[in-house]
């Protein structure tokens, strides 16, 4: 590990995707509290091994309200702001607001918080889990949301899960209204990515993108110039059972929760260093060096997120 911690200085990384507000981060789970809040270690430790931001993402008005308290901590932390698909009927059941009171509320956070604040979303639609949100639901609300990229020009942080089909047709049906995106955690195939990327929008690479041979060959398809990555922590780690295991270069020690350690990371809990993982296992099915993946994906972030490279 201090071979891959020595190469990790060399790096510039940008985690797009990490759900910082998740408990987990300060030690409780299932509302019970395991061991002590460990937030600003695993901070430090994504920031060791070449980490510049984090995009912490926000799935609904209170979530993205929080995501926003976050970043405040660090000048380094930013976040989004929207509502994911299986949440959507916050739009409706959120006590004392109508849809359209919920829509401006989001829009209100975004315009008070605007140097925190690096996309809309994560909106979109996932067929995959309807039992929290019926189909009609997600894509009336995934429309609604692009009145705030419309509103505030910002890029869009999107997921897709089963729903191709729907999901391609409402981004058409607001192409004049997109200034940018891209499509997290992505899993789809060889068609899906090249569809996305003539619109115009960037993929975005987790642990859940590269499971299986197939999730790899697709990768090996997208061209570099559009690929972001991620974490998307606490979950979607690399594991041993995954196909791209075998190309992952750096191990960091662990523990199981109940027998934490200051300094050591948690089993199962996936945290911001392991970007480090994902960006070995694109660099090794790319063929380039870690390196030279790391600067064109350090690139390709900033400028989808009007950073400074």
């Amino acid at each position: 590990m201090r071979a891959a911690m020595a190469a990790s200085a060399a790096l510039r990384l940008i985690d797009i995707g990490a759900n910082l507000s998740d408990p987990v981060f300060q030690g409780i789970y299932r509302s019970k509290q395991i061991h002590p809040n460990d937030f600003s270690a695993v901070l430090k430790r994504g920031f060791d091994v070449g980490i510049q931001k984090i995009i912490i993402t926000g799935g609904s008005l209170a979530d993205s309200q929080e995501a926003v308290q976050i970043s405040s901590c660090d000048d380094r932390l930013f976040c989004t702001v929207g509502c994911h698909p299986t949440r959507s009927l916050a739009f409706e059941q959120t006590e004392g607001l109508t849809p359209e009171r919920y829509l401006e509320q989001l829009l209100k956070v975004i315009r008070e918080n605007r140097s925190k604040v690096a996309a809309v979303g994560e909106c979109g639609l996932d067929y995959d889990r309807l039992k929290f949100c019926p189909k009609e639901v997600q894509r009336k609300y995934f429309e609604r949301q692009f009145d705030l990229v419309d509103s505030t020009g910002l890029p869009l942080f999107l997921h897709c899960r089963n729903a191709f089909e729907d999901f391609t047709e409402i981004l058409r049906r607001n192409r004049d209204k997109v200034k940018g995106g891209v499509v997290h955690s992505f899993d789809g195939s060889v068609d899906n990515a090249k569809h996305y990327v003539d619109f115009g929008l960037y993929i975005g690479i987790n642990g859940c993108s590269l499971k299986t041979q197939s999730n790899l060959d697709v990768l090996k398809h997208i061209p570099i110039e559009r690929l972001l990555i991620e974490t998307d922590c606490p979950w979607c780690e690399i594991r041993p059972t995954h196909a791209s295991y075998k190309h992952v270069l750096t191990h960091f020690p662990s523990k199981k929760k109940e027998r934490w350690e200051d300094g050591i990371g948690v089993k199962s809990r996936n945290e911001p260093r392991n970007l480090l993982q994902v960006l070995e296992v694109i660099a090794a099915v790319k063929e380039v060096n870690v390196i030279e993946a790391a600067d064109q994906i350090y690139k390709n972030t900033c400028h989808l997120f009007r950073w400074e490279p």
